[in-house]
Order: C-alpha cells, then sequence, then structure tokens
C-alpha cells in the first residue's frame, strides 16, 4: 500500500509537475445541469487541489485532461457536440461544450492522463436542448431557480427605484417626441406580448436594434418572459438627464449625470449568446487564453486603442516620458485626425489574448465607459481603471484595491500607481486573482441571462398600463428550427393563451 502511494506520487510529478490529488477536484458551472440551463455553450469549472487539500495556484500540466461527451437524438443517431478546454493556467481548467440538436442519455465524463477513474462523470437523461429550441419553461420563477440568479441586483434596485407605477399610455407619445433627434438618437420601443417580441424603431441608425433583439429572442425561447413595454436606447451615451422627467430609457451605459436604467452591454450579451460560434473573445476564453505566468509577464502597462477620447492621447504623452513602464499605442484616428503627426501613425491591432504578456492593463474610457472592463478583470493582469462618471450594470460590486488599482481621470497619478505595483507585486497579483473571481461570479454567460431575465420581470411589476401590441409594430421573429419539446410544451401553450384573453 505504500509502495502504491509513493508510485502515485511520483507519477503526479512526472506528469503534472504538482502533486495533484484528483479526487478531491472541485467542480462547479451551469454544464452540471444541461437539461435545466440552457445555453449556446454551456461550461463547467474544475478546480485541482493538491494533497495537502490546497487549491492549486498554477496549471498543474499541459493537456493533462480529456474530455468524452455522447448523447443521442430523439431518432437514436449520435448527437453532434462540440467541446473546448481551457486550462486558465491558474490549477482551474474550464470545459465548455455546444449542442447542435436536442440530445438525450447525455454522458458527460473528464478524465486526467494516466487515470483510468473519472475527476467528473455526469448523466442527464434529457432532454437537452439546443440554443434554438424554442421550449420555454412557463414558469419565470422556476427559470431563475433553475439558472441560479440572484435575485437582489444593487444596479436593478437602484435604476427602477423611481418608477413604481408606469403609465405608457401617458407617457409613450412624450418620450419619442422627447427624443426625437433621427441625426444623434436613435431609440427602439419594444413590447413583450404572450412571449412574442415586437418593435417600432426611431432614428436613422438603428442597426444595434439586432443586440436586443437577441437577447429578447434568446430569453423567450429559455422561459416565459412577462409582458412588458419598453424603450431601448441603441446609442453608447445614456439619455436621461439627471434633472429631467423621469422617462424609463433603457440603455447600455450609466453615468453620475444621467438616470438611465441599465442593462449587459451589447458587446458582452453578444460574446454570452455566441460563445463557441461567430465571436471567438468571451470572459471564458480570456481566461483560458492567457499564456505567459505572473511570474514571466513584463512589468509594464499594456494599452492599445482608437482615439476616442482626448486622455487616450494624455496617456501617450506619459508613455513617452516612462517608456520603461509602458507599452500603449493609438490603433485608429477618428476624432483626433489633426494631430496624427503628434500621436501617430496607428499601429496595427494586437490580440487581446496577447495584452496579458504585460502584468499591467488599463481600463480607459472611450466614448462612454469602455465595454473591455469585464474582459480586462477576466485575464491575469492587474487592472487599472480610470475614475469616471460612466458605468455599466456590474460597477456597484467591483470595488478599488480589491479588483482593481484606481487612477485619476487625469491619469496624473498614473506612474505613482505603475510604480506601487512594481514595488508591490504579491499585493497586485492578489488584486489580479481577485479581479478574476470577480468575473467568475459576476460576468459569466449564465449572470448576463440572470440579470436581464430579472431586471424585465421587476420592470413587469411597475407597468400600470395594459401591454398591448400597437399600430405599425413589426414582430421580431424567432430564427426557423425544427425542435421539438419534450416536456411541459401543454404548460407553456396554457400559458399562452391565458394571457391573450
Amino acid at each position: 500500500m505504500m509502495f502504491a502511494s509513493i508510485l502515485l506520487l511520483l507519477m503526479c510529478r512526472e506528469v503534472w509537475n504538482v502533486e495533484v490529488d484528483s479526487s478531491k477536484t472541485i467542480v462547479w458551472g451551469p454544464g452540471l445541469e444541461p437539461d435545466k440551463i440552457t445555453m449556446r455553450a454551456r461550461y463547467i469549472f474544475l478546480q485541482f487541489v493538491d494533497f495537502n487539500g490546497n487549491n492549486l495556484t498554477e496549471s498543474p500540466g499541459k493537456d493533462i485532461i480529456s474530455v468524452s461527451l455522447q448523447g443521442k437524438s430523439s431518432t437514436g443517431h449520435t448527437c453532434y457536440v462540440w467541446t473546448q478546454i481551457f486550462d486558465s493556467k491558474d490549477g482551474s481548467f474550464i470545459v465548455r461544450y455546444k449542442i447542435h440538436e436536442a440530445c438525450f442519455d447525455l454522458k458527460l465524463n473528464v478524465k486526467t492522463k494516466h487515470r483510468t477513474s473519472s475527476v467528473l462523470s455526469i448523466e442527464s437523461k434529457g432532454p437537452v436542448y439546443e440554443e434554438e429550441c424554442y421550449c420555454p419553461n412557463p414558469s419565470i420563477d422556476d427559470w431563475l431557480g433553475d439558472f441560479k440568479c440572484s435575485k437582489n441586483y444593487t444596479r436593478i434596485h437602484k435604476d427602477l427605484m423611481p418608477f413604481t407605477n408606469v403609465d405608457f399610455d401617458k407617457i409613450r407619445d412624450d418620450i419619442v417626441k422627447a427624443y426625437d433627434r433621427p441625426g444623434s438618437i436613435s431609440l427602439c420601443h419594444y413590447v413583450v406580448k404572450s412571449n412574442e417580441i415586437f418593435r417600432k424603431c426611431h432614428g436613422r441608425h438603428v442597426g444595434f436594434k439586432m443586440f436586443m433583439d437577441s437577447i429578447l429572442l434568446s430569453l423567450a425561447r429559455k422561459v416565459v418572459l412577462p409582458d412588458i413595454e419598453l424603450f431601448v436606447n441603441l446609442g453608447d451615451w445614456p439619455l436621461v438627464s439627471k434633472h429631467g422627467k423621469d422617462y424609463p430609457i433603457f440603455s447600455w451605459c450609466g453615468s453620475s449625470d444621467t438616470k438611465d436604467i441599465v442593462m449587459p452591454t451589447y458587446d458582452i450579451t453578444e460574446s454570452s449568446l455566441e460563445a463557441m460560434g461567430r465571436v471567438m473573445l468571451d470572459v471564458l476564453s480570456v481566461q483560458g487564453s492567457t499564456e505567459t505566468p505572473w511570474r514571466d509577464k513584463r512589468r509594464q502597462l499594456f494599452w492599445r486603442g482608437r482615439d476616442s477620447r482626448r486622455e487616450r492621447l494624455d496617456l501617450i504623452d506619459v508613455s513617452r516620458k516612462y517608456p520603461e513602464l509602458f507599452n500603449v499605442s493609438i490603433t485608429n484616428f477618428f476624432f483626433f485626425t489633426d494631430e496624427i503627426d503628434k500621436y501617430g501613425p496607428g499601429q496595427s491591432h494586437v490580440s487581446f489574448f496577447d495584452f496579458f504578456k504585460y502584468k499591467y492593463q488599463l481600463n480607459i474610457d472611450g466614448t462612454v465607459a469602455s465595454y473591455r472592463f469585464p474582459y480586462l478583470l477576466a485575464g491575469d493582469g492587474l487592472v487599472f481603471k480610470q475614475e469616471s462618471k460612466y458605468y455599466e450594470f456590474f460597477y456597484d460590486d467591483v470595488l478599488p484595491w480589491k479588483h482593481y488599482v484606481p487612477v485619476k481621470s487625469d491619469l496624473s497619478d498614473l506612474v505613482e500607481k505603475i510604480m506601487w505595483a512594481r514595488e508591490h507585486d504579491e499585493e497586485a497579483l492578489q488584486i489580479a486573482k481577485s479581479a478574476r473571481q470577480f468575473a467568475r461570479d459576476n460576468l459569466l454567460p449564465q449572470d448576463v441571462f440572470c440579470y436581464h431575465a430579472v431586471l424585465f420581470n421587476e420592470w413587469s411589476k411597475r407597468l400600470k398600463s395594459r401591454v398591448k401590441v400597437l399600430d405599425n409594430m413589426e414582430e421580431v421573429l424567432q430564427p426557423k428550427h425544427s425542435c421539438k419539446c419534450y416536456n411541459d410544451g401543454d404548460k407553456v401553450e396554457e400559458t399562452r393563451l391565458k394571457k391573450e384573453l
């Protein structure tokens, strides 16, 4: 027995380069319950543990786990599935899988090399639905429970506080009139009725309606949404002045001098909807694509971006005074084309994954809040965040000196903060780790779905006027997709009929 234990320990050292007790591997994530949680890409985290019961903090080795995923379709043939494995380089792995058709008897096994037993083994009788399948849960409360959604969101509470009894019959026309500036404002008026989606858009540039369409359609395929009416701002800038009327406008970005109702940005929403699809960059892929360990990262602040704010040009000025601390460049000139000679020429784009070859990352405003902040937090660098009046849906919960290092809005203390990080490397590393954990707890696709669903559900409780489809509204149709519902189909239809009465 003693010999076997020693042999096992030697094998761990040889294969994994660290001592790993695979039997104590910690697993979590929505991919563990595929019959309850439908996404385009389901995912599972695995945290490896050593023989002393401590979580590993570095990769236990390249390609040490393998994944087997099998299932049967309704006709008995093998389901087509696609799997990915991400090594987060912090002792954890992410297993992600995409199902292309409804599956039954789904079996997922994760094994380590040179081990016959599974680190993880799950079975689901099904049905396990694909993303395009329209088989909504008739109870939003049950669905929120299955998705393990939070019941309390700080930002939702703040944003909806002014709205307790909304009568759109009285304010609908006023909202359209107040923001009737086709050249600068684009607004879409949505109605969700009997789980069907309708809209009418105002303005010249309404292409971004595709993002709002997508999240509403995706949610409606998963759960019967409450009947709601809402106006969505398709631009970056929030619209409703703090000192003006309480018009309920839903926006992707908020600010200290406005009172829009803030949703997850179109960027993080699209990456959550399209993971393992046409979108390559998402919060999960960032975690699995940072190759350089902390000790080997360059001790410089890295940044690339367009010239969408004066402070970005100021950053170039600062970097030229302290070249040993910075690797920063403008990639595109649009707003300050008359200053290309001084701050250009525009540099070529760099893969976002390569940002993390450097220890220090900068989150600096663009036209509004920089929508790359979630991805920076998910990486394994130390984030320096510019103080700003703009915010996204999660900013109330991300904390300075715990998840990022704050920097003055004019960047006047940026050099000082970088020097602090260089002199306090262990503290800087702990902030970087806390940032990644925050992203895992708050910014994954599951969280994005939950936030939208909770927001729309709470909004429905504040509507006084009867929700109805208005003249000149067009229906936003679900994608054509053949999918048979195997559970609660009758309940869905019954719920729809009741809503129509």
